[in-house]
């Protein structure tokens, strides 16, 4: 999750949405990857759906069952969905988002056997998040 976290400052020296994450296969990372939303005028361009990208191209298959992605913030319905067709391993993610993270759905989003654990380093990766709205609001 630390690696996750710097990606999501990358993001916050961008001005973007500071959220980061990571994809680990097999014990190495191979994607690293933080929101791009704005720079890329493009809603979709979370740090989840740009680390699947990065990680399935260099793994040169669509499939991540092997794999788990490590995510300041609780994925979006969008990225779980995503996460699904993956078929992402595991999902570990930091700060829950009571307004938009795909828990608000039943059942759920990702795939039946991925294995999930949420709230590591939550106070860390929350705070990130808020001190940049709370930036944003002055």
């Amino acid at each position: 999750m630390k690696e996750a976290l710097k990606e999501a400052h990358n993001a916050a020296l961008k001005e973007e949405v500071p959220i980061g994450a990571v994809i680990v296969c097999k014990g190495s990372i191979i994607a690293r990857a933080y929101n791009l939303s704005e720079t890329l005028n493009d809603p979709t361009a979370h740090a989840e759906m740009q680390a699947i990208t990065i990680a399935t191209e260099s793994l040169g298959g669509k499939y991540l069952d092997d794999c788990t992605i490590y995510v300041t913030v609780e994925p979006c319905p969008m990225c779980a969905a995503a996460l699904a067709w993956a078929q992402i391993g595991g999902v570990v993610y930091g700060a829950s988002d009571p307004k938009r993270g795909y828990t608000l759905f039943t059942p759920s989003l990702l795939h039946p056997k991925t294995k999930v654990v949420s709230g590591v380093m939550r106070k860390e990766c929350g705070e990130i998040v808020s001190e940049f709205f709370k930036n944003k609001r002055k």
